[in-house]
């Protein structure tokens, strides 16, 4: 038997993991800010203010009464998915008035979350337009609110006016595998689209 340290020395460095930008939206008390940080393997940073009675007018807290906090600016996360994968999460502000950020957020972005809750679904259109006139590609995720009606996959995308390839799932905004599984969803929708694009035309 030949003992030596070949194999070894054949082994390849390590290789710096793919590192990738994805958008989290959706409209006002939807659960981006409980998604980013149930999933960030570090510490999430917030950019979370009370909310106050001079926002009362243009914030509207119907079916999120409960809700004293609101992100001002972004979300940000961090999660590996394996060795050649980490994912950079960046929470958007909900609220209408913090639309000009949003074009800063998205630059460099390979896909996004549209958090979506079916009491207030009409607020996912906002976010779903976005990215359809961007050509970005989206999986719409339905947090699964405790009390709220669910719905199944197929009456959302209905309802929401989706086009057949866009993902749709049902999921817990506060449970760290259900979220993966959303963003696992997003990584591979972005990258159909990106091969689909690159296919040469039919002459």
């Amino acid at each position: 038997m030949v003992f030596g340290r070949s194999d070894h020395r054949r082994r390849t460095a390590p290789v710096d993991p793919l590192t990738l930008k994805i958008l989290v939206a959706g409209g006002f008390g939807v659960g981006k800010t409980t998604l980013v940080g149930a999933v960030s393997e570090i510490k999430p940073l917030r950019t979370e203010e009370r909310l106050t009675e001079a926002g009362r007018p243009v914030d509207d807290l119907d079916g999120v009464e409960a809700k004293t906090t609101t992100t001002v600016a972004m979300d940000f996360g961090r999660i590996t998915l394996n060795d050649e994968l980490v994912l950079y999460l960046f929470g958007t502000p909900g609220q209408d008035r913090f639309w000009f950020l949003w074009d800063e957020l998205a630059l460099g972005a390979l896909g996004a979350v549209v958090l979506a809750d079916t009491r207030r679904l009409a607020d996912s259109f906002s976010a779903i337009d976005y990215f359809e006139r961007r050509g970005l590609p989206f999986t719409v995720a339905v947090n699964c609110f405790d009390g709220a009606d669910q719905y199944p996959p197929e009456a959302v995308r209905e309802a929401l006016d989706l086009n057949p390839e866009v993902p749709v799932m049902l999921c817990d905004a506060r449970r760290r595998e259900s979220v993966r599984d959303v963003l696992i969803s997003v990584v591979r929708h972005a990258l159909r689209a990106d091969a689909r694009r690159r296919e040469p035309a039919l002459p």
